[in-house]
């Protein structure tokens, strides 16, 4: 090889070199987002009847007799008689409705919205740590559990909660035929906010829905074993797309660092991967 084609190699080398320092400088600049798992708070009603009965008694007695005739034909006798008695009861009967609030998280729905802004190119993710059993009672308020340094090295927290659930399992008689269609399906609608873990701001707030359904089809009386998990999948892969487009759209557009969008960026960082110049 000649110098001359050495040198025309330069910008290529100096292309190949630069583009993966340029890649992890965009990587460091995204950024930092915990996902946290669906949060849920459920008012539930439960019908209760008590019945208890209790009893108690007790008794006690004496009797003492004496009797003696002499031998002249005189005649004594004594008598004397002691008792006591008692006792008790007591019943108690209660019933009505007990009202309580169930919280807690379901942790099968994030994980596709995760994939899909790790696809974006928009984002780091950080793994937060889950809220203990005993601050249950406290799970919405998220400004707490970032207080407490659940989310560190974070950004921003999108912090998701169940707003509507409902399972349905429905059957459908195929007309012309003797076939029924058996459907089970899921639909979630969970509320989203993104918050900034500085400043506890809300850079984003929006509503998702995802939905899932298992069909099959039978013959009258046959019995069907419907996907439970098939249909969770599906909810998951829906909501999660949702999820992730609706915040690309409020967030992404504000820009991040230097003014420019996650979409121009993740785009900017493909140009320069791909653009590379061959010089003869």
């Amino acid at each position: 090889m000649t110098i001359p084609s050495i040198f025309r190699l330069l910008p290529l080398l100096g292309g190949l070199l630069l583009a993966p320092t340029l890649a992890v400088a965009a990587n460091q600049g995204l950024p930092k987002v915990a996902v946290t798992a669906l949060t849920y708070e459920e008012t539930v009603k439960e019908y209760f009847s008590v019945y208890q009965a209790h009893s108690k008694s007790s008794a006690s007695g004496s009797y003492r007799s004496r009797e003696h005739e002499g031998a002249s034909g005189s005649y004594s006798a004594s008598e004397s008689e002691r008792f006591r008695g008692s006792a008790e009861s007591d019943v108690f009967a209660a019933s009505g409705t007990l009202t309580y609030i169930e919280r807690g998280e379901l942790h099968k729905f994030t994980a596709d919205l995760k994939g899909e802004m790790l696809k974006s190119g928009a984002y780091r993710l950080i793994q937060g740590k889950p809220v203990a059993s005993k601050d249950m009672e406290t799970i919405q308020d998220i400004i707490a559990r970032i207080k407490k340094g659940l989310y560190a090295g974070a950004d921003y927290v999108l912090f998701g909660t169940v707003s509507g659930i409902e399972w349905r399992q429905e059957s459908m008689p195929m007309k012309g035929t003797d076939t029924v269609s058996a459907t089970l399906s899921l639909d979630l609608t969970a509320d989203f906010s993104l918050i900034n873990t500085r400043t506890y701001e809300i850079k984003a707030a929006f509503s998702a829905m995802g939905s899932g359904q298992d069909v099959r089809l039978v013959q009258p009386g046959a019995r069907v074993h419907m996907s439970r998990p098939k249909v969770i999948q599906e909810v998951s892969r829906t909501l999660g797309e949702e999820a992730a487009r609706q915040l690309d759209e409020q967030f992404s557009g504000m820009g991040y660092g230097g003014g420019a969008t996650h979409i121009e960026m993740h785009e900017q960082r493909e140009m320069q991967t791909e653009g590379v110049t061959v010089y003869r």
